[in-house]
């Protein structure tokens, strides 16, 4: 096997597992509520990003909310799982953007991140489809506290977590 080929063996390797790391934490820290699942979730997709670099992190930031309905954890309305899976998007790519760097700098865009996760939640799930799917009130109401302000948190406090974690990482893995 080419240099070439077992960096893509590996690369799919590290996917399929931080991935499946997500899903059993979804899995297992469900019963504690969604700031502790949602801080463990934000801090695989940004280790994810942060470690393994953006084709892993938009990987498992894509594929996630899609094995969490499955499994039956989350909202269980098909509409808001690509709205997740936007939302993770939008987190780790903003990570990337500024995953190297000076302290200061990696402090600015762990911030920006979860701003943007943040926004793009509140907008796609609260604005959009609360406004445009046949849901009712409870619905709107569960979604809206869900989608708002424990997302600011949660991707604060699971970017925060992989941001200490990552370069001790990076060194053990060699990175």
């Amino acid at each position: 096997m080419d240099s070439h080929s077992s960096r893509s063996v590996l690369r799919i390797t590290e996917t399929a597992a931080l991935a499946a790391l997500l899903v059993s934490l979804q899995a297992v820290t469900r019963p504690a509520g969604q700031y502790v699942t949602g801080s463990c979730v934000n801090a695989v997709l940004a280790l994810s990003v942060l470690t393994a670099g953006l084709w892993s992190g938009g990987a498992v930031a894509l594929l996630s909310p899609f094995f969490a309905f499955l499994l039956g954890i989350g909202p269980q309305v098909p509409a808001l799982v690509p709205a997740i899976a936007a939302g993770n998007l939008v987190f780790v790519l903003v990570l990337r953007a500024g995953a190297k760097g000076p302290l200061w700098r990696r402090l600015a865009v762990w911030l920006g991140a979860a701003l943007a996760k943040f926004a793009a939640l509140y907008l796609l799930v609260v604005k959009l489809l609360c406004a445009v799917l046949p849901l009712k009130p409870p619905q709107i109401e569960t979604f809206t506290a869900m989608f708002s302000l424990p997302q600011l948190v949660t991707a604060l406090a699971g970017g925060g977590i992989a941001l200490a974690l990552a370069p001790p990482l990076r060194r053990a893995l060699r990175r």
